[in-house]
């Protein structure tokens, strides 16, 4: 039962982290289903394979420098608008595999909502910090991003309960900075009549 629930919980870690970089967590699940310390059911474990992980670490290169130039971040942000879902979707399946009472397609539903929610947000905010600081904000916001994504991946392996904590603790400190940005303002109490 621990185990069961263990897993969904790192299935939400690993696809929200693919919903600020697609390649962290999908490279990460990769190298460690190819040196056993995960187990990645069929056909999940073509992941393994010495031409994905190349490929997944090439990819990874290009979003990791992509993403931290202004404009072309936006651009990124475009095109990841399919890809950090499905590799949400895939991971999520990929770690529930072993739950023989989740249906694939639940999975991978729930994987690519959680992915592209993430990655939402981070569309949606990114242009606001190009405009905000005239383009010097995005490679400090973009390895942020991977900062979170890297931790994200590595707490909901080996630690998802404690992966939970560290994503509500963000969470927090996200919502409290663009409480106080400039420009957002939060609506002043009403008196009772």
């Amino acid at each position: 039962m621990l185990g069961s629930i263990a897993s969904v919980l790192s299935a939400f870690g690993l696809s929200g982290a693919a919903g600020l970089n697609a390649f962290i967590p999908l490279l990460a699940v990769a190298v460690l289903g190819r040196t056993g310390v995960l187990h990645l059911a069929a056909p999940y474990d073509v992941l393994t394979t010495t031409w994905a992980i190349a490929l997944i670490a090439v990819f990874l290169v290009i979003e990791i420098v992509v993403d931290k130039i202004p404009v072309a971040d936006h651009a990124n942000d475009v095109v990841q608008t399919f890809i950090r879902p499905a590799t949400g979707a895939l991971l999520f399946a990929a770690e529930t595999g072993m739950i023989t009472d989740v249906h694939p397609g639940i999975a991978l539903a729930l994987g690519l909502v959680t992915a592209l929610g993430v990655h939402g947000t981070k569309a949606a905010v990114r242009p606001v910090v190009n405009a905000t600081t005239a383009g010097f904000g995005a490679p400090v916001v973009s390895a942020i991003e991977d900062g979170i994504s890297v931790v994200t991946t590595a707490l909901a392996i080996f630690l998802p309960i404690v992966m939970v904590v560290f994503l509500a603790i963000v969470i927090f400190f996200v919502v409290r900075l663009f409480r106080k940005a400039p420009g957002v303002t939060t609506p002043a109490p009403t008196k009772p009549t």
